[in-house]
């Protein structure tokens, strides 16, 4: 039974001297994730295709050291090639004999065509046409494949982790998406397929992999800026997404994007609740409340 003074928020959500990895970790969701953490004490590795980005990531956003934590770069790393991978576990092993949680951010959105024509012909000819059997690939390997391989080739630093922190303590948190539960397309067919094999592929690590006391759960995000949301980031490796462009989808009752204050808090509490695993976690303003999914 815990004392009053055990449930002190520093003490419940306190990442210091944790071990951390995300891969996409320069820009978006997972710079938020890696700013999070290394605020609270951890020692965050960031890796991702630009070295630049990285770079520039943890020269804006590091904590200087306050109470531990730090962000650093690794890599490059492209965590769709199982070469990257193996270097990445590799040079990780030399530097760390354990890491507490990876977080898999690294994504890409693929193309777009609205199925908003009501005639077959017109419909099949828009999506037949602006869509490849490549581009369908090149989108479910980086947002599925990927996920489950970066995973499989740090399993036994993970492990290594529980072993450090106690039962279930080392965790993954795969970055899905709320399009992987919404039935509608959003004209991103096979983004929304993707991130839904995501969101499965989360339940089956989750399954099979306590056997190894490593826990792996889901943050389904919804409207938070990044460069997939739009196509840029400022100097700071920071993307914006007005209020008003959020208002025009008609479908969020929070009427903004979400804040980089809301996705540490969700992070933080899968990082530490080792009593959560195989949950998707929607941080989405509402919008499966509204658009059909759940």
């Amino acid at each position: 039974m815990a004392n009053t003074a055990d449930l002190h928020i520093s003490k419940l959500f306190s990442v210091k001297d944790y071990v951390c990895v995300i891969t996409g970790g320069g820009t978006g969701i997972g710079l938020m994730s890696a700013q999070a953490l290394a605020a609270n004490g951890a020692k965050v590795y960031i890796t991702g295709r630009r070295t630049e980005a990285l770079e520039q990531a943890a020269e804006s956003h590091d904590p200087e050291h306050e109470e531990g934590g730090q962000i650093i770069p690794i890599g490059p790393c492209d965590v769709t090639k199982k070469e990257d991978l193996e270097k990445l576990s590799d040079e990780l092993s030399s530097k760390e004999k354990y890491i507490n949680l990876l977080i898999c951010a690294a994504g890409i959105s693929g193309t777009k065509a609205e199925p908003n024509d009501d005639k077959a012909i017109s419909l099949k000819d828009k999506l037949w046409k602006n869509e490849t059997f490549e581009q369908w690939s090149d989108t479910y390997n980086t947002d599925v494949t990927s996920v489950y391989f970066t995973t499989v080739a740090l399993l036994p630093l993970l492990q290594a982790g529980t072993e450090s922190h106690g039962h279930l303590s080392a965790s993954v948190i795969v970055i899905s998406s709320m399009s992987g539960i919404m039935r509608e397309s959003q004209g991103h067919f096979s983004y929304n397929a993707a991130k839904g094999g995501t969101v499965h592929l989360t339940k089956l690590m989750s399954a099979e992999f306590q056997k190894l006391r490593i826990r792996i759960n889901s943050i389904a995000p919804g409207y938070f800026p990044s460069e997939m949301t739009t196509q840029e980031s400022d100097d700071n490796q920071k993307s914006q997404l007005p209020d008003q462009k959020i208002q025009d989808k008609g479908h969020v009752p929070m009427g903004r994007a979400g804040s980089d204050e809301e996705m540490a808090q969700a992070v933080l509490f899968l990082t530490k609740n080792s009593y959560v695993n195989g949950e998707i976690l929607a941080v989405d303003g509402g919008v499966l409340n509204v658009v059909s999914g759940r």
